[in-house]
């Protein structure tokens, strides 16, 4: 975007360099991640549940398979819808970003590549969580819709495989935030060279 206009928002962008006083992407993602991992976790354990059911039934817990499988898909569900905000959250803050040009991450990447690094990733893991999505719908309502165990066990190796890939892609946004300090506060006031202690107290 043309460094002019990005200026104009100068004005009113605060010590975390955003308009507003949290990031509203590193919240987001945590939803992303959650929903899709207890998806995903579900799943497994209703795939599982013939092999504990003596478990819930010494524990008096009335739980049928099927709920399981409605807790994945749910979350499943929710995971693709959140995702597309949490993308688009992202990119906006990416743009505001202000990051030093002569500090390398733990990875040896500068600031940039970082971000193209994790911007690339978050619309692979956005297209990865939809089709997961899609295919879970297609096991729910249709190829398997009359079985007991609701999904094939080719959904949950690539459910898993996706979360080490949100592994590696949320450690790159954490190497934006603590070793950039994109968007993070204290980081930027620290640089500004204002004394935390007396912000806080005061």
């Amino acid at each position: 975007m043309n460094a002019e206009l990005i200026d104009q928002l100068g004005a009113k962008l605060g010590a975390n360099g955003l308009p507003y006083t949290i990031p509203i992407h590193p919240n987001l993602v945590h939803l992303t991640l959650g929903l899709f991992i207890i998806g995903i976790l579900f799943d497994i354990v209703g795939v599982f549940f013939p092999l504990h059911k003596f478990v819930y039934k010494y524990l008096a817990l009335p739980v049928e398979r099927a709920n399981f499988f409605d807790v994945g898909w749910y979350n499943m569900l929710a995971s693709a819808i959140i995702t597309f905000f949490t993308v688009a959250a992202g990119f906006y803050e990416i743009m505001l970003a202000e990051a030093p040009v002569d500090v390398k991450s733990a990875w040896g990447m500068q600031a940039m590549e970082t971000m193209l690094w994790h911007g690339v990733g978050g619309v692979l893991l956005l297209a990865l969580i939809v089709g997961m999505t899609i295919w879970r719908g297609f096991q729910r309502f249709i190829w398997r819709k009359d079985e007991d165990r609701q999904v094939q066990l080719s959904y949950l190796a690539v459910g898993m495989a996706i979360m080490f890939v949100m592994y590696i892609h949320g450690t790159l946004g954490a190497q934006m935030a603590a070793e950039f300090g994109i968007h993070n506060t204290a980081d930027q006031l620290l640089r500004v060279g204002q004394d935390l202690n007396a912000i806080i107290k005061g």
